[in-house]
């Protein structure tokens, strides 16, 4: 297929220095020859091609082109679209993670203060409990002594 264009545009193409167009053989001409494509390149009645149909030709290239640019436009406009909208959803989400962090953090300190709190409480009332281990003993060296008055008192009202 290659060959083929090669030799079309070969045949009407003007040779660089100015002198006649190089002309191929009668060999490198395939005997099914694509449409349109002179079966005797060097025979003067063949058509040469009009300007209208390589005008034609180049507008549709050029739409072709028109579109395939378009597509492209349109698929880079997509994808700048989906990054944008990933990268806004990551940075809401960064936001978001970091409210949460900033909560989690006040709540975390709230609580380690409420239970520092609660540890000096027992602290100060273990001390105090301390202070009670010889109120209590005394309390029990008092009891012993009331139940002894008690006794006595209970053998003295016995009396016959």
């Amino acid at each position: 297929m290659e060959g083929e264009g090669a030799v079309r545009v070969a045949e009407y193409a003007p040779a660089a220095n100015g002198e006649e167009p190089i002309r191929p053989s009668a060999e490198s001409v395939q005997e099914n020859p694509l449409p349109g494509t002179p079966q005797n390149p060097g025979d003067p009645s063949d058509p040469k091609p009009d300007r209208n149909e390589i005008f034609r030709a180049l507008e549709v290239v050029e739409r072709d082109s028109t579109a395939i640019a378009e597509s492209f436009a349109s698929l880079f406009s997509s994808l700048r679209l989906a990054l944008s909208e990933g990268t806004s959803t990551s940075v809401e989400n960064m936001q978001c993670f970091g409210e949460v962090v900033g909560r989690l953090q006040e709540s975390a300190l709230d609580a380690a203060s409420k239970g520092n709190r609660y540890i000096n409480s027992c602290l100060r009332l273990n001390e105090e409990m301390k202070s009670l281990e010889t109120l209590s003993m005394q309390l029990k060296i008092l009891r012993k002594n009331v139940d002894s008055l008690d006794m006595a008192v209970n053998q003295l009202l016995r009396l016959p």
